[in-house]
Formats: structure tokens, sequence, C-alpha cells
């Protein structure tokens, strides 16, 4: 681990551009808060913002009792292997965000979880938006440049009360080596939104994950938008899932995935159990070079007035189209990669501008490979 590392800035040139890719803002001049764990030493955490709080999860327990009502509740201790690591160590490490009732934060906040020398990297992190507040989340998970090996197991269990609106954006920037299990589940109540943005664009050895968004209050809203690319060698299980708990509830979950040579299998799965609710998802897939794109988009109703639909495509770029953006005065490669820009240029409703640039400047970041 490197020990002279206290701040984003200590780390080198290259590790620098590796967290940019992955959307953390280096000086922090444009986030109202942040948190840096370098594999399990929490380096910093701290909020520029009244009434939002940035806290390990250690001090966090020791400082608020009626944090263990939240802990382990969205997230089961023994969902699986994974979580059952995680809660059994004897030291938990992540972040607790608590963003008080009708908090607002100018700039989003950002966690930076960077993978140096551990063999397994194990956070469990707490989110909770109280009544009215809103929060912005920028999530940069990296692997250092020289680091050949390694696992990172996160849990993040959100809470969002009502009327709360909470917009996570999570950019991985692994490496060909490393793999990753995240457990997430968010729990929303009356009139709450929850916007879920994830993107990998860079090489990883393998990821498995299937957040889940429960919608127990009234109206509340989910949205889930997944951009993924897969190299050869990386295989990148992964969707999300809602579950329409409550009436007037709606969830929209959409995903664009591309593979260069790696697997890819999108899960989506939207359940509708009260009346009055209504799910969408879309599972686009486009394949580059030889590999493997397996959608499996997932509906169930088991009311009369739930209206859920799907819709699933996985292809290859259309000649056609190449052959009319040329025809236009493209050449062929800057043609190809119009088409491949567009296809990936998911336009979240409801996103701020600010965490929109993130995922398009990420984008811009990778398209020279393709």
């Amino acid at each position: 681990m490197p020990a002279n590392v206290e701040e984003l800035t200590d780390l080198s040139p290259e590790d620098r551009s590796r967290l940019e890719l992955a959307g953390l803002d280096i000086a922090e001049d444009q986030r109202s808060g942040s948190f840096f764990q370098v594999d399990q030493d929490i380096r910093h955490a701290h909020s520029a913002t009244e009434g939002i709080e940035v806290l390990p999860i250690t001090e966090a327990l020791r400082k608020y009792a009626w944090l263990e009502d939240y802990c382990w509740q969205a997230v089961k201790r023994d969902q699986d292997k994974y979580t059952s690591f995680v809660a059994d160590q004897e030291v938990q490490r992540g972040f607790v965000i608590i963003a008080r009732k009708g908090a607002r934060a100018v700039y989003p906040l950002q966690a930076c979880l960077y993978l140096a020398d551990a063999k397994v990297q194990h956070v469990h992190n707490i989110v909770i938006a109280e009544e009215g507040a809103e929060l912005h989340l920028i999530s940069g998970c990296v692997s250092g440049s020289a680091t050949r090996a390694g696992s990172h197991i996160g849990v993040t269990e959100t809470y969002i009360g009502k009327n709360a609106r909470v917009t996570s954006t999570m950019i991985h920037n692994w490496s060909e080596s490393i793999s990753v299990f995240p457990r997430s589940a968010t729990i929303i109540e009356e009139g709450g939104v929850f916007l879920s943005n994830y993107v990998c664009m860079q090489p990883v050895r393998h990821i498995d994950m299937y957040p889940t968004a429960t919608l127990r209050g009234r109206d509340a809203v989910a949205r889930f938008s997944s951009i993924v690319v897969a190299l050869p060698g990386s295989t990148l299980d992964l969707g999300s899932r809602a579950v329409l708990a409550a009436p007037g509830t709606s969830a929209e979950l959409v995903s664009r995935t591309i593979t260069r040579g790696g697997t890819i299998i999108s899960r989506g799965q939207i359940r509708g159990e009260v009346p009055g609710t209504r799910g969408h998802i879309e599972c686009k897939g486009l394949i580059l070079e030889d590999g493997l794109i397996h959608a499996i988009p997932e509906i169930a109703g088991s009311v009369v007035d739930t209206e859920l639909s799907h819709e699933a495509a996985v292809g290859r770029i259309a000649r056609d189209e190449v052959e009319y953006l040329m025809s236009r005065g493209l050449d062929e490669e800057t043609a190809t990669a119009t088409i491949i820009r567009g296809f990936l240029d998911v336009k979240i409703q409801g996103l701020p501008e600010m965490l929109q640039q993130q995922i398009d400047d990420a984008i811009d970041a990778a398209e020279s490979g393709f």
C-alpha cells in the first residue's frame, strides 16, 4: 500500500489520470465533499456542505447509535458469500453519507475507492437522504497502474426518504486482472427518486453485480442506466432489478453494451407487485468483435393493473448506416466511430449537467480504443 499517499494529489501522474477517467476531481474544486480509501486505509472523509455529512463507517456508527437500524437492512448480511465476507470483518471500512432533511449540495460528492496492494478490498457503505434532501454522488473505483491482481467487494445500502432524490454515478476503471463484486440495494420511500448510472469501458477480469431498488413508497421512481464495454478476457455479469411495491411507482432500466471480444450477461428485472405501477426495460447490445452478449430482460406482474414492458436487441453495426455517413463525406473509420458514439450516447432524464458530462468524458476517453 502506498504509505506516502494521503491525498488524491499524492498519486503518480499516471494514477491521477486513471482517477480522472473514473470521474474524480483530483483538486476537489467542484465537489461538495470527498471520501478517499486506499486498500483498507481511509485517508480522508469530509463534507463542505451544511446538512450533509461524509464519515468513515466506523466513526459514523460510534457517533450515531440509530445507524444500527439501517445497517444490513437493504442488503442482508447473509445474502451470499460476498456479503457474509464483508459482514464478518472485525473492522468495517467504507463510508456513510447522511443528507439531513432538505439539505442540498451545489456540487456532487465523490468517493474514491483505490485498490493498490490488497488482495481483497472490502467496503460497506451507507447512504441516507432524509425527507426532501438531494444528493449527487460520483463513485470512482480504480486500481493502480502497477496493480497486477486483486478483488474488490463492495456493499452499498441506500435509503431515500420522502420526496428525497439521490443520483449515483459509478464509473469503474479497473485493470484486466481485477475481479469486482458490488452488492447494492436501495429502498425508496414516498415520492423519492433514485437515478443510478453505471459506466465501465476499461479492461477488467470479472464483474458480478445486480443492484436492486425496492420502491415501497407511493409515486417513487427508479431509473438505472448502464454503459458497458467488454474487452477480450473480460466477463461482465451485471444488470439491475426494481420491485414496484407501492401504487404509482415506476421504474426504467436502460443498458447499452458493446463487446470487443469479452462476455456480457445483461440482466434486467422489474416486478409489479401492486396496482397502478409501470416499468420498462431496454437492453441493446452491439458486437464489434467476436464475443458474447446475453440479454436477459424479465418482467413479472402479479396484479391486474400493472403495466410492464421490455425490448432487447443484439447485433452489429449496419453497413447501410456506415455507407450513408460515408456518402456525407466521412471516411469509413470516422463513420463507424460516429455510429458507436451515438449508440453509447444515452441522455439520462433528470441527470444534472455536471454528472452527464462525467459520463460523456468517460465515453470520449474510451472512444479512441474503438
